[in-house]
């Protein structure tokens, strides 16, 4: 059973910088894709940016600029570098690890909080 687990977060101040990690185990697929979410308090889930195996990267335009996502197919790692952090960027982050149809994972969620 496939399961993944966030690290990192926490409180910055507005500039400064975070990194998330999460950490996929399981049989998992080479060709997975892993991607990052969030959601703020009373908003909906966000989608934030995704990576292919081969490290084609997409991102809200929200954080284009400033946030980075990487990946580590050896280790089953994806990591979001997030820079220039502003307010609105406080929201609880989600790794997602997905090959449909066979599965799609979610994290517990991790706090990162931005005070101005």
């Amino acid at each position: 059973q496939v399961q993944v687990v966030e690290s990192g977060g926490g409180l910055v101040q507005a500039g400064g910088s975070l990194r998330l990690s999460c950490v996929a185990s399981g049989p998992l697929f080479r060709s997975s894709l892993m991607a990052w979410y969030r959601q703020a308090p009373g908003n909906q889930r966000e989608w934030v940016s995704t990576i292919t195996t081969d490290g084609s990267a997409n991102y809200v335009k929200s954080v284009e600029g400033r946030f980075t996502i990487s990946r580590d197919n050896a280790r089953n790692t994806v990591s979001l570098q997030m820079n220039s952090l502003k307010p609105e960027d406080t929201a609880v982050y989600f790794c997602n690890v997905k090959a449909v149809p066979f599965y799609d994972i979610w994290g517990q969620g991790i706090q990162v909080a931005v005070s101005s």
